[in-house]
């Protein structure tokens, strides 16, 4: 193999490394947005879960009135 074969070569790996790398970034994002929307929307039925039951139930008991999303 030749010195500018070898060149070649490393350019390519290094452009190839780089574009893995960004693509993986995207998808951490995504995945990392798409996280945050679900917990929004657990947040928001909760809300409305504890709307509609019974006030007097949940103060009695101590128990329906929140969703634990970070366990």
């Amino acid at each position: 193999m030749d010195l500018t074969t070898a060149i070649t070569d490393f350019q390519q790996a290094k452009v190839m490394s780089g574009i893995q790398t960004r693509v993986a970034r995207k998808m951490l994002d995504i995945q990392e947005f798409q996280g945050a929307a679900a917990v929004k929307l657990i947040e928001a039925a909760g809300k409305t879960s504890a709307q509609a039951g019974d006030a007097l139930m949940t103060a009695a008991i101590g128990l329906g009135g929140e969703i634990d999303t970070y366990a």
